[in-house]
């Protein structure tokens, strides 16, 4: 079953009541945007605002982790999410949130979610409606669990980054994964993690922000084997890693794992071993 719909699918069953949709549209802090300003000035219709900062583990010095199970529940308890709903996310010119949003639903146990193959710079050039109208609110039913596969920690990492039977990917772009460039974070060592291996997340995508098809995603992931084997996604934060696994899943069947705290947490730390590539 596909991870993702197209704009023209959302378009036909926008109607649907079934049907909960989210503008997840998240920036890194150095662009200077605010995502929520911008969806009250135009998103899709009935979608609500999905604020990934907002949501997420505020007792935590590294960006927007994982909250709590009992957190998540609260902070979308308004937003009409039931056991035959349908979850579409989108952004508004990448699906890098969006796709975060899928695997955070994902791990809180919500099987039925997808990612709007595209985005809303996208949806607008299609002539498709958008509004400034606030979706209203309804209370949600659904009854969230953490699936614990999913998400991968420092401790899993440091004590497999050299077992055979993992596979590390990192979705960051190759200057930053060679530790040629400083990491936009302060007070992060440059490099990535040994034996990790880099597959920028941009390259997975056209110039539109949809995925790429099949068999050119195949064509990038082909040089792995990936039988038998615990597939781990990371990233800067934990953000563009999803896009790793939500292509994974779509394009090869494969189920991943995010590691949360990805370079955030493991570059910041002296003690762990990095390596830097010429």
């Amino acid at each position: 079953m596909s991870e993702i719909v197209s704009t023209n699918w959302l378009y036909k069953n926008s109607h649907k009541k079934n049907l909960v949709i989210f503008d997840c549209s998240w920036y890194m802090p150095s662009e200077k945007r605010n995502p929520f300003k911008e969806y009250q000035m135009q998103h899709i219709k009935n979608s609500y605002f999905f604020d990934i900062n907002d949501i997420s583990k505020s007792s935590s010095s590294l960006p927007h982790m994982l909250p709590s199970l009992k957190k998540f529940k609260e902070k979308i308890k308004n937003f009409n999410i039931h056991s035959n709903s349908i979850i579409i996310n989108y952004g508004k010119e990448n699906i890098m949130g969006a796709c975060r949003v899928w695997w955070m639903f994902k791990y809180f146990g919500f099987n039925n979610v997808k990612v709007l193959n595209g985005s809303l710079s996208k949806w607008k050039k299609e002539n498709k409606i958008t509004t400034k109208k606030i979706s209203k609110k309804y209370k949600t039913s659904y009854n969230f669990k953490i699936i614990k596969e999913l998400l991968s920690k420092k401790s899993e990492i440091l004590n497999s980054y050299l077992d055979k039977n993992y596979l590390i990917f990192d979705a960051r772009n190759s200057f930053r994964f060679k530790g040629l460039i400083n990491e936009p974070r302060k007070n992060l060592r440059s490099g990535h993690i040994p034996n990790s291996q880099n597959i920028y997340w941009k390259k997975l995508l056209k110039k539109n922000s949809e995925l790429k098809n099949k068999r050119k995603i195949m064509d990038i992931l082909k040089s792995n084997n990936f039988f038998n084997k615990k597939v781990i996604c990371s990233c800067g934060s934990g953000i563009s890693a999803c896009v790793l696994s939500l292509s994974l899943l779509n394009v090869l069947g494969i189920k991943s794992s995010v590691y949360d705290g990805s370079w955030s947490e493991w570059g910041l730390n002296k003690n762990l071993p990095i390596n830097i590539s010429k």
